[in-house]
């Protein structure tokens, strides 16, 4: 595959559309469609991302029993999607810094420990280049009803029972999936 050409299609608030031109291995001039969090998309370069956009919570309780899910209104699907909580990292923000404020925001609780912070990965590679980063933890406190008038999330802690229930019936972000099947089978 051979580079060409990028050209932004439309700018947002929070999220650039990108036309990357490239040929093929067969000669084929395409183009693929992509979204990106930076608005200055000129070069291939610029979408090799070095820095996280946001920052995905995996956390637990104190006793390690049970893991925190939010259940989400998501406007792109139009419906309800269990996932971790989640958000982007401010300006001047440090990862751990935003950890503790989306948390807080999302749910009511307090961030207790940080146990472990992933390299950067993609949120979906097939059409975006955003990246987080992944911090699990343990948080504590009450539950209470995420701050912000544009999101609609119902927080809570879930057993392993209770999360292999919660994936037989109900909709998943794809990692939020992944992890909470693999930890309920522990």
């Amino acid at each position: 595959m051979k580079y060409i050409s990028i050209k932004k299609v439309l700018g947002g608030r929070f999220i650039h559309r990108y036309d990357i031109t490239y040929e093929t291995e067969e000669g084929r001039e395409k183009i693929y469609e992509m979204i990106s969090r930076n608005p200055e998309v000129k070069q291939l370069k610029d979408l090799q991302r070095k820095k996280a956009d946001a920052v995905v919570l995996i956390m637990h309780d104190e006793s390690g029993e049970k893991l925190l899910l939010n259940r989400e209104f998501r406007l792109a699907p139009g419906e309800w999607v269990y996932n971790f909580p989640a958000g982007l990292i401010e300006a001047g923000e440090t990862p751990e810094e935003s950890a503790g404020r989306e948390l807080k925001e999302e749910t009511g609780l307090k961030l207790l420990s940080i146990k472990e912070i992933l390299p950067i990965s993609y949120s979906a590679v097939g059409f975006s280049n955003e990246t987080n980063l992944c911090i699990l933890g343990t948080a504590a406190g009450r539950i209470q009803k995420s701050d912000s008038p544009a999101e609609e999330i119902e927080a809570g802690w879930y057993t392993k029972k209770e999360v292999r229930l919660l994936l037989q019936k109900e909709l998943f972000a794809g990692r939020t999936q992944a992890y909470s099947y693999l930890w309920s089978k522990q």
